[in-house]
């Protein structure tokens, strides 16, 4: 099973780069040293020319995988939100209860992030900051409509579409499914932000996490 998931390859739309960073160990060396930049600047502050001096090399060599920032943080996020897949479906594959397969995929995808070591050039921690703090950045542009047809947010409505049917499954009346499975991802970065730093405005605190408040909101909310 280790020797299977050292091979795992989350699949990213070709579109969002120019050269699969994943082909060549100095692609690899971007995105490692990238999400360790963008982590510690903030994505404003990170720029191409930083990430250049810090891994030996030259802006052009960059440039020949990503286009831009904009389409490197896509690139970033887009990975997070395979890998939080990739967890989903491996964690709920053998589930045969619907409550209990439900249940599973909001602890998955609002807990707490550990490193996975199966991913020896990514730090899963420092890459869920950066998706707390900066995913928004991915989408709230002028260009989203162009960029959703070309399926850069392909992986995220997936997984949101892979809730949206467990909630279903659980119960086929309620009628808002969708609303509520898009609303568990994007308000689960929300308390975990708030939690960090707006902490009055959330009771998600070190004894009680995001996770326990959705796993509390869907019981309620479907009478389980």
């Amino acid at each position: 099973m280790d020797a299977l998931l050292k091979n795992l390859k989350i699949s990213i739309n070709e579109s969002i780069y120019l050269k699969d960073p994943e082909s060549s160990d100095l692609g690899k060396r971007i995105v490692k040293y990238g999400i360790i930049l963008i982590n510690e600047l903030g994505f404003d502050n990170f720029t191409f020319k930083k990430l250049a001096a810090h891994i030996e090399s030259t802006e052009s060599s960059i440039y020949r995988y990503f286009e831009n920032k904009h389409k490197f943080l896509i690139y970033l996020t887009s990975w997070y939100w395979g890998w939080k897949e990739y967890q989903l479906v491996f964690a709920t594959n053998n589930l045969t209860d619907p409550v209990e397969k439900l249940l599973k995929a909001i602890e998955i995808v609002t807990r707490e992030v550990e490193e996975d070591q199966s991913f020896n050039h990514i730090n899963e921690v420092f890459l869920n900051k950066i998706v707390i703090n900066e995913y928004s950045k991915s989408y709230l542009t002028k260009e989203v409509d162009d960029e959703n047809k070309d399926g850069y947010f392909a992986i995220y409505k997936r997984l949101s579409n892979r809730i949206r049917k467990m909630i279903s499954d659980v119960d086929a009346s309620y009628p808002y499914p969708a609303s509520l499975a898009s609303t568990i991802l994007a308000d689960s970065l929300h308390h975990h932000f708030l939690k960090n730093h707006f902490s009055s405005l959330t009771e998600c605190d070190d004894q009680t996490s995001p996770s326990q408040y959705f796993e509390h909101l869907i019981l309620n909310l479907l009478n389980l």
